[in-house]
């Protein structure tokens, strides 16, 4: 999957579709073309249980039976968005924090999962 300008594949699109592809049979090869720093994400993801390997511009990953629930940190909007994704395919409970980057371009994301049928919802840390 390689990122690129209109009408290629969209660098804004890639990380949601990296979440779901993280218990997808083989592996899938990302080639950012667009930003440098799109994968900020990935470490957040392995603490899931992804398998990903990041060098440079290339992410390889590999599809794993299954995501394991932890407590993640968005570090962008699109990446907050993928970290949802992927707590919503892992088992037990996913915490993610910095909602603020989520919420600059998704207004109420946990009300549009939940009427989808997600099991989510905001918490206030206290």
């Amino acid at each position: 999957m390689r990122t690129a300008p209109y009408p290629g594949f969209p660098t804004d699109a890639q990380p949601a579709l990296m979440a779901a592809l993280l218990r997808a049979d083989g592996g899938t090869v990302f080639v950012e073309n667009i930003f440098e720093n799109r994968y900020r994400h990935t470490g957040e993801l392995a603490r899931m249980g992804a398998d990903i390997r990041v060098a440079g511009r290339v992410a390889v990953v590999n599809g794993v039976e299954a995501l394991h629930g932890a407590g993640v940190r968005c570090t962008d909007l699109r990446g907050g968005a993928a970290l949802v994704l992927a707590g919503l395919q892992a088992e037990g409970e996913t915490r993610v924090s910095l909602l603020e980057h989520i919420d600059r371009g998704y207004e109420s994301i946990e009300r549009d999962l939940a009427l989808l049928g997600a099991a989510v919802e905001r918490r206030e840390d206290t």
